[in-house]
């Protein structure tokens, strides 16, 4: 009886010993362990209605279910508006665009599924929320073109639950040059004067600042100007691939020196653009000929920006339907090309962490938006980026850090600088 009782007790012991663990189940505790946390997730609001929302396992990259199976916690669904003109009529197309979007997150966390996700505007409410068992919507805003040219209306974006906003997008606004200015010119040399007045108004209100779409003068200004550290809320290394939506290694130092974090994104053509453009031109051509066989048209995401507001949303309503049927047929095909792959993804993290630090890089995916690698292609797939971290050698508290706390400590920061504003 004695020795049965002691062959048990040597059972848990070697059981419950990490040592023991093979790589996949270290990477499992690991990922259950964690809050994983996507900086970055695009919405459509006909996916918010009574009928049609994320308590499904819709085609969208991200909803409930497809969360539950990837045991990712926190997704920061976007309040995303095209650049449009720098006119009255253009800045109050935008606002209704982004006020339905705020609407449609609203609906989500207060009438849909209340039990299952609550709004997050702090760390606090984050840890909070993922003890009770609950998911996470939190709020960034992907142009500030939308706010028009009052100030004020930052304070409403904020009470709306916003705590990050960019100022630009692909094409300059009222506040920021673009990235997009590489190719076609800049309109402000980094930012406009309401530019500048809009950093010292998001330190105010304790809004994060993102600098994924702003040219690199725009982001010098933003650090050089701004009391708080800043973000790139889905940004990889240019270094590793030459777009300029990449930071480059000097970008990555600001980025180091301010404090701030750069969170890594899973976009493959800013990732590996060979191999992207190679599964692209592939992958395009399949969904074309699917969509065409459905009576459908096929768009090249280049050709968004030229669609009715009409046209684009009823694109984004059938996309990932189309993308998925195309997927499995590529799937089977041997002369498929590979395409990019969580892998590569996490170079740049590695890349990047051994430039600046690991409590300077972060995680996001732009799902719904363009973004995915093969191995993370939507929410259900999130394990496998922590179990490539976990291959690479990255202990527990590296991947905590690169999954959300380095994030929630940028958050915190500009939080508490806001408490502290003097005027």
């Amino acid at each position: 009886m004695k020795k049965s009782i002691l062959l048990a007790g040597l059972f848990l012991v070697f059981a419950c010993n990490p040592a023991s663990e093979t790589l996949e189940e270290k990477a499992r505790r690991i990922h259950q362990s964690v809050i994983t946390i996507d900086t970055h997730d695009d919405i459509n609001v006909a996916n918010f209605t009574d009928s049609i929302n994320y308590t499904q396992r819709l085609s969208t990259q991200v909803n409930l279910p497809k969360m539950d199976e990837g045991q990712l916690d926190v997704a920061w669904l976007i309040v995303y508006t095209g650049q449009g003109e720098l006119t009255p009529e253009g800045y109050a197309a935008g606002a209704e665009n982004a006020m339905a979007k705020f609407d449609a997150i609203d609906r989500l966390v207060e009438v849909y599924a209340p039990d299952q996700i609550g709004l997050a505007t702090t760390s606090d409410e984050v840890r909070s929320l993922v003890a009770e068992g609950k998911k996470v919507a939190m709020i960034g805003v992907e142009n500030a073109y939308p706010i028009g040219e009052d100030l004020a209306n930052f304070e409403l974006y904020r009470d709306r639950g916003a705590r990050y906003v960019s100022l630009s997008h692909n094409g300059h606004s009222q506040f920021s040059d673009s990235n997009t200015g590489e190719a076609d010119g800049f309109l402000h040399g980094g930012l406009s004067e309401l530019g500048k007045q809009a950093i010292v108004e998001m330190n105010r209100l304790g809004m994060m600042i993102d600098v994924s779409h702003p040219s690199k003068e725009a982001m010098r200004q933003m650090i050089e100007l701004s009391k708080a550290p800043i973000i790139a809320s889905h940004s990889s290394a240019r270094a590793l691939c030459d777009h300029s939506r990449n930071l480059d290694d000097e970008q990555l130092l600001w980025m180091k020196e301010n404090g701030g974090v750069v969170q890594t994104v899973a976009f493959s053509s800013y990732v590996n653009t060979e191999k992207h453009n190679e599964r692209n031109t592939y992958i395009t051509a399949l969904r074309a000929k699917v969509a065409a066989e459905k009576g459908l048209k096929w768009y090249d995401r280049s050709e968004l920006r030229t669609l009715e507001p009409s046209e684009r949303d009823a694109f984004m309503g059938y996309y990932r339907e189309i993308m998925e049927a195309a997927d499995e047929i590529a799937a089977t095909d041997p002369d498929a090309p590979t395409g990019v792959t969580v892998a590569d993804f996490v170079d740049h993290i590695d890349y990047m962490v051994n430039l600046i630090g690991i409590d300077h890089v972060g995680i996001s995916s732009d799902f719904d938006g363009g973004g995915g690698v093969a191995g993370w292609n939507d929410a259900s797939e999130t394990f496998n980026v922590t179990l490539e971290l976990v291959k690479r050698g990255y202990s527990e508290d590296d991947i905590r850090k690169l999954w959300g706390e380095n994030l929630l400590r940028v958050l915190d920061q500009v939080q508490s600088i806001s408490a502290n504003w003097e005027e």
